[in-house]
């Protein structure tokens, strides 16, 4: 089974508290290898974690910023994962490395996430060992775009796969081994709506997709609408 530490605060702290955690994850890796390599989600939860976090004094210009997944839309989408952490950290010393979405129609993908996996090798190793991810968790229980029912999600061969239609859009997705491989993985859960999928996750569920990863080190940030009725169960699977 997992091993997943579940830290379970109040609504008006989650968002320092995960700040908090994300800053550890930065600042260790810094400290022991000198460089951070951290991989980050999007969606509309991490947003202000995101921005809470910019706003602090980190070694910025040793942190290189990876995509966990994208959706692949125009450039100018609102729905562009990219265009989210570009809002929020752009503006600091840090390099990133987006997920290869910038083609000309009908322009094949291959080639681009070829040269794409070639760099994130060049960096971050082969294989590829990330020091810190951020992952969401959805309703359905999917994380990154590793999606229900979806071959992405039971892809070990690639660094980078490609989804099915998900929600209107077909996606890129760093695969299961490369998210298994980092240091810390670092969950971010908010709202009524994830405490089933949260229970699912601390129990090895392997009917969700996340219940399917097998990280090395995971912390869970959950507000009380997600985790209440979960953190009094020890398990195995809190801390």
């Amino acid at each position: 089974m997992n091993m997943h530490h579940l830290e379970v605060v109040d609504n008006a702290a989650w968002v320092e508290r995960s700040a908090d955690v994300l800053a550890l994850g930065i600042n260790s890796a810094v400290d022991v290898r000198g460089a951070c390599l951290m991989a980050l989600s999007g969606g509309s939860t991490p947003g202000p974690v995101l921005e809470n976090l910019a706003a602090r004094d980190l070694p910025w210009d040793k942190v290189t910023i990876f995509q966990v997944d994208e959706r692949i839309v125009p450039l100018a989408s609102p729905d562009r994962n990219f265009s989210m952490l570009l809002h929020h950290l752009g503006h600091l010393p840090s390099r990133f490395i987006p997920l290869p979405i910038d083609l000309d129609p009908g322009e094949p993908m291959e080639p681009a996430i070829d040269a794409f996996v070639q760099e994130f090798v060049e960096i971050a190793g082969d294989p590829p060992v990330l020091d810190l991810v951020h992952l969401g968790l959805g309703d359905d229980g999917h994380t990154a775009s590793l999606i229900p029912n979806d071959p992405v999600t039971d892809d070990t061969i690639n660094t980078v796969g490609m989804s099915g239609e998900y929600e209107g859009t077909f996606r890129l997705t760093l695969t299961r081994p490369i998210l298994d491989r980092a240091r810390l993985t670092v969950w971010l859960v908010r709202g009524e709506n994830k405490r089933e999928p949260l229970a699912k996750l601390l129990a090895g569920d392997t009917s969700i997709p996340a219940g399917k990863l097998q990280p090395q080190q995971s912390i869970i940030v959950a507000d009380h609408a997600a985790g209440d009725q979960l953190a009094g169960e020890g398990l195995s699977s809190a801390e």
